[in-house]
């Protein structure tokens, strides 16, 4: 009995685990069709799944929008399929599928029947992107975001100094790693934007050039302006390299050339010459001093060693070809080709005879200045022909020029201010030049307001511009006493100019 009881529990043993295998067989073949145990494809636990239903997880994961944070509020998403995001869901699923088919089936079948994990399949991340279109859409956000500093602004209505703001500003490189970070991230699908804190940045030249070109922004022509400062070298440049006309402005470079030809000091009817030119803006006394450097009553000559002599000093854009109020002369040149009048960009129809540069005058200024000091390239390039004493003659000499309405008329009348200057106009065009010192610096400033155009402009529309960027150019140098400027009622704005229909000119005016 015993024998049959323990014969049925054998049989019932096998049918039994026939069944439980047979079962487990069933159940492997209905798994055969997902993914095993411990499967991951870029970071997505897979496992168990179809390949429809891990390609919908995988897919679902990475093309859901990356969320911008800027300090814990969501400024902006960005759309994974904006950026070029493409991710090979199809070959990674190929590529988990192969690994586990590399496993022998009994074996695979046996770790199913007895319940151990398998060995885990990972699949790293197969995508890309297209980074300058991120690039592009971080530079939108932080649009949107930065708070860029503020220089500070020299306020042209008072004179008065707007200190700077600090501001804050996206880091490109970080924010642009984050972004690169949470796009290919399944889980974390959001970055931090990263601002840099961004100072006010200090008082310099910049604030002068900016406040300039707002003035200039309301004239409608052409608008050229040098500055530079004495102290420091910087600069103001304001279509400074055009080629304009050289108008009286270009007795400057007269009297610096006559100086030089002097062999002994001036006699009293070549100090004539000099005061009548740089106070009278004398057409005439001007030829006169041409005579002095040609060394001969020869204007034409003249004219032509004053040429010379602006190219010695650099002036490189700046010429004299028929002297002033003069006729052509088939035997001389009545122009002369620079590089500033071979621009094709911007013309200002120059007069053809004689021309320069903001630059070249300012330049011309700058070794004036340094010259009367004891100093600079005017010294160097004429060693025993000019003297510190002869400069300082000519920056003497310019201040007798009272002509107010321009570089003047935007400073204030004291015993510490001092202007050296040259007026120079025609009928549609006018502008200044001179050496201007003050208690907080001093400075070079070539100023030129001009309408191509018409053929006249007139000095109510633009002396008062040429006397607001003067002022402006005092003011930034001086900003803790700026300037308010004249009354009204004291500033004449037809002294010395022809501006009335049907006048003529006198002949101090420049006509060419």
């Amino acid at each position: 009995m015993l024998k049959v009881i323990r014969h049925v529990l054998l049989v019932t043993l096998l049918v039994l685990g026939s069944a439980f295998l047979l079962y487990q067989g069933f159940l492997f073949w209905r798994a055969m069709d997902k993914l095993p145990p411990g499967t991951t494809i870029a970071g997505v636990d897979v496992a168990g799944l179809t390949l429809d239903a891990a390609r919908a997880a995988v897919n679902d994961r990475y093309f859901s929008p990356v969320a911008v944070f800027n300090d814990q509020e969501r400024a902006a998403e960005v759309l994974p399929a904006e950026v070029g995001f493409t991710i090979d869901t199809e070959g990674m699923l190929v590529a988990a599928r192969a690994e586990w088919e590399k496993q022998e089936m009994w074996r695979r079948y046996a770790e199913f029947v007895i319940g151990l994990s398998p060995q885990p399949i990972t699949v790293g991340i197969v995508a890309r992107h297209d980074d300058a279109a991120l690039g592009r859409q971080l530079d939108m956000i932080a649009g949107f975001v930065d708070r860029p500093a503020q220089g500070p602004q020299l306020l042209v209505d008072t004179g008065e100094i707007q200190a700077g703001v600090p501001g804050v500003i996206t880091d490109r490189v970080v924010s642009l790693q984050r972004l690169r970070a949470a796009l290919y991230s399944p889980d974390d699908r959001a970055a931090e934007l990263t601002l840099i804190d961004e100072p006010a940045p200090d008082w310099n030249i910049t604030v002068l050039q900016d406040a300039i070109e707002n003035q200039l922004a309301s004239f409608d022509g052409f608008g050229a302006v040098y500055i530079l400062d004495l102290q420091t070298g910087e600069e103001v440049r304001i279509n400074s390299d055009v080629a304009v006309s050289g108008l009286s402005i270009l007795k400057i470079a007269i009297f610096v050339e006559a100086y030089r030809t002097l062999v002994n000091p001036p006699n009293d009817y070549e100090r004539q010459l000099f005061l009548d030119t740089a106070t009278a803006s004398s057409n005439h006394a001007a030829n006169l001093l041409l005579h002095v450097i040609a060394g001969q009553d020869n204007t034409y000559a003249g004219a032509e060693a004053l040429t010379k002599g602006m190219h010695e000093m650099g002036m490189v854009n700046s010429f004299m070809a028929i002297p002033y109020d003069a006729q052509v002369v088939p035997s001389r040149p009545s122009t002369y080709t620079t590089p500033a009048n071979q621009r094709t960009d911007i013309n200002t129809n120059p007069d053809l005879t004689m021309q320069t540069t903001a630059e070249d005058i300012g330049y011309l200024l700058g070794m004036l200045y340094y010259c009367a000091r004891g100093e600079g390239g005017l010294l160097a390039i004429y060693p025993g022909e000019i003297t510190q004493d002869e400069c300082q003659a000519i920056v003497d000499l310019m201040v007798q020029n009272v002509e107010g309405n321009l570089i003047r008329f935007g400073v204030p009348e004291s015993d510490d201010v001092r202007v050296s200057h040259k007026h120079g106009w025609s009928f549609n065009e006018h502008g200044d030049a001179g050496i201007v010192y003050t208690p907080g610096g001093d400075y070079a400033i070539y100023t030129l307001l001009a309408q191509p155009e018409n053929d006249w402009l007139m000095s109510e529309y633009s002396f008062p511009i040429l006397r607001e960027i003067s002022r402006t150019a005092y003011n930034y140098f001086n900003p803790t006493a700026p300037y308010e400027g004249h009354p009204l009622e004291e500033q004449v704005v037809n002294e010395g100019m022809p501006d009335i229909p049907g006048v003529t000119p006198p002949e101090t005016v420049d006509g060419n």
